[in-house]
């Protein structure tokens, strides 16, 4: 574990930010036109906005000068300064206990939660838990997000990551092709700065992707939303863990089984491999 001070990275646990945000249904149309959202009459004012469409609001939103080589808000601020050069979503955990009605006005609590090292095959890993919960202004509980973020160290350039083992297709497939212009967008409306996402140079030369990576939240939004309609249910939890990086040129295909009102899903890159695991419970 050289150079990471485990017991001063700790020293974060416990900080908390809070924001408040408008669910302003322009920018839920502007998602709907990223993801080919087929049900545009339901984005309306009053209506409940798409499972894990929140991401797209409470945007922090850094000078230039605030921000890191590799686009993120430069370390040490509300996470903790972890001395590894690549951070990556790694997954989460969402309950979703009441609708994100579009047009209202929301609260969010965020907390570090826990700061945690482990070894990887590519060396030091370590995993920073945030807690998210958004609240009505009156204080009802509306939904719950634990959320893992994984720093690691840099890949060799053009070493390409041994692909996680095939997988079965679901009884339920979709198969989409996500282009540059949808990483572009989905960058725009979260406000992400990470260069994997739109600048190929940087992602060869430096992070040593071969190609721009598919946002890992993008991913698990499409897998979130195809539960709720093949279950024809809506959502209250959700639990999701990346498993390999999905790349631009690559094929998704969104895979899900269904018992009772329970759901397991994976998205699969086009040489059948898992990029993404996840579990469903629908009311």
């Amino acid at each position: 574990m050289s150079g990471i001070d485990l017991d001063y990275l700790r020293t974060w646990i416990g900080k908390s930010h809070c924001d408040e945000d408008l669910i302003a249904l322009r920018q839920a149309r502007l998602m709907a036109a990223t993801v080919d959202y087929p049900y545009l009459e339901r984005l309306r004012d009053g209506a409940g906005l798409p499972p894990l469409w929140h991401w797209i609001y409470f945007l922090e939103g850094l000078p230039a000068s605030e921000l890191g080589p590799d686009g993120h808000p430069a370390r040490g601020g509300f996470l903790p300064p972890v001395p590894l050069p690549n951070r990556m979503w790694a997954g989460g955990r969402v309950s979703f206990m009441a609708p994100l009605r579009i047009g209202s006005l929301v609260r969010k609590e965020s907390r570090i939660l826990s700061v945690d090292h482990k070894s990887g095959r590519s060396g030091d890993l370590v995993f920073v838990t945030v807690l998210h919960e958004l609240k009505a202004p009156d204080g009802e509980p509306l939904l719950r997000e634990e959320h893992d973020i994984v720093y690691k160290g840099p890949r060799p350039p053009g070493h390409d990551a041994k692909s996680a083992a095939p997988a079965s297709a679901g009884p339920f497939t979709r198969t989409l092709r996500p282009t540059s212009t949808t990483l572009f967008r989905y960058s725009a409306l979260t406000f992400n700065g990470h260069r994997i996402h739109y600048d190929a140079d940087y992602c060869r030369d430096v992070e040593g992707y071969p190609n721009l990576v598919i946002h890992g939240p993008l991913t698990a939004t499409l897998l979130a939303g195809y539960a709720e309609e093949v279950s024809r249910g809506r959502l209250v939890d959700f639990r999701y863990r990346g498993v390999s990086p999905a790349l631009l040129g690559d094929s998704l295909t969104l895979n899900a089984s269904v018992q009772d009102k329970r759901l397991a899903l994976h998205a699969t890159l086009g040489d059948g491999a898992v990029s993404m695991r996840a579990e469903a419970q629908v009311a």
